[in-house]
């Protein structure tokens, strides 16, 4: 394979990814109005002449290119959050701007670049005469991600019966690879009350005070350390061998962590008790914790067992409609997934990478020293699709993508083009180094 050749590929498309990302960044595309975007990126795999373009039921874009017998995927995910408080941007948010080195825009880094280099990453293979029998490749382009990670991909697995041997995850890397992530769930804990008039409040049963209770726990639950002598032990625990047999990839993903995000409550009046309260907690698991045991977690803490039926402890679910009218149910529910360090797939991709670009992380001039301070291979700090890709169906996943992970969700969010050109040959160069 002729490295070199890969190289001047992609930088020879440089001009053209940008005018997609640019093109994409006019289109406002938060969850469940994709349909703009997707339909522009379909016209372009159609132009670059992807053997099989479509859209599903759900409303993702899956572009084939190749006929062989492995079939390797490439996603993205082509929703974004919104822009927030306008007055926070130095530009517009969806004109976005271009100089000689950078894209602006909401979307540029989370994370519609990573699309674009996929699309140009499968025109490089076809280009090249890399298409072989061996593989052929599936760009995706997905919806809901921001609304709801990895449910696009849960209905192309199901619905769809795509299944690749691997997924290469294209969210911003920042010039590295990336082997896992922690998961999430969404928990909900409602506790029942008594209501009475506030002047006399012994009357009653104030359920924002049991609450207040229970919350105590779980900050402890946060914050405590793993010593047997607290009544509510850390998630700190998870890090330890004692507790966890992963806890190895425990300590590589880092641990788990909750907070309490919202509060709910319902009172006759301002003059009365309280008669019920209920809080949602966002749970970010580490290897090794599942939605059941972090459901059992809360379950057992003190203040939750004190209050007995008075207390429950459920999951969140989501059922909004896509932007093509398809509800499709899911439990709030993200499980954390890591690649082990030597896998198949992690060695393909590194061995691409550093055939390309040498064995530290790449950038521009601007971003070399502080991207080569960290390793090559290292983790996400947020949830991607591997959580169901991986996380519920057991398919390999590898993190390569444009951007920054800091610019996800940021005001003046932007993105640089040789992270772009970078990419695109990497995609391009993986399936020939994983099936040699």
């Amino acid at each position: 394979m002729d490295f070199e050749k890969i190289k001047q590929a992609a930088q020879g498309y440089e001009a053209a990814m940008t005018k997609l990302l640019r093109d994409m960044v006019k289109f406002p595309g938060e969850s469940c109005n994709e349909k703009a975007k997707v339909d522009r990126v379909a016209q372009e795999m159609r132009d670059l002449g992807f053997d099989k373009v479509e859209i599903d039921g759900m409303g993702n874009l899956l572009g084939f290119m190749g006929t062989g017998k492995t079939l390797i995927a490439y996603d993205g995910h082509i929703d974004t959050v919104g822009v927030g408080n306008i007055n926070n941007w130095t530009f517009d948010p969806y004109d976005g701007y271009e100089n000689e080195t950078e894209i602006g825009g909401r979307g540029v880094a989370d994370q519609e670049g990573g699309i674009v280099s996929a699309v140009y990453g499968a025109k490089i293979m076809k280009d090249l005469g890399m298409l072989t029998d061996k593989y052929r490749v599936v760009v995706t382009a997905t919806v809901q991600e921001e609304d709801c990670d990895g449910l696009c991909w849960q209905y192309i697995i199901k619905e769809h019966g795509v299944k690749p041997d691997f997924c290469v995850l294209t969210e911003p890397t920042d010039g590295g690879i990336y082997r896992g992530q922690r998961g999430r769930m969404e928990i909900r804990v409602d506790v029942k009350g008594i209501s009475c008039h506030g002047s006399a409040p012994y009357r009653g049963d104030n359920a924002i005070y049991k609450m207040a209770d229970i919350l105590q726990d779980v900050r402890a639950l946060n914050n405590n350390g793993a010593g047997e002598s607290t009544s509510v032990r850390g998630l700190a625990k998870m890090l330890d061998e004692k507790y966890n047999p992963e806890w190895k990839e425990a300590r590589f993903l880092g641990q788990g962590t909750i907070t309490a995000s919202e509060i709910f409550f319902t009172s006759p009046s301002r003059c009365a008790v309280a008669d019920s309260c209920a809080v949602s907690l966002d749970r970010r698991m580490t290897a090794g914790e599942t939605w059941e045991s972090c459901l059992e977690e809360i379950r057992q803490l003190p203040a939750v067992k004190k209050y007995g039926d008075d207390v429950k402890v459920s999951m969140y679910e989501y059922s909004r409609p896509a932007y093509t009218g398809l509800e499709y149910p899911i439990e709030c529910y993200f499980p954390t997934w890591v690649i082990p360090e030597d896998h198949k797939v992690t060695k393909a991709v590194e061995e691409a990478f550093i055939g390309l670009y040498g064995n530290q992380r790449f950038g521009t001039k601007d971003t070399l020293e502080m991207r080569r301070a960290r390793p090559l291979t290292d983790k996400w700090t947020f949830s991607t699709n591997g959580v169901t890709i991986m996380g519920r169906n057991d398919i390999p996943c590898i993190g390569l993508g444009p951007g920054a992970e800091a610019q996800a969700h940021a005001p003046d969010e932007m993105t640089w083009k040789q992270d772009l050109v970078t990419c695109a040959a990497v995609y391009a160069a993986i399936p020939t180094v994983y099936t040699k």
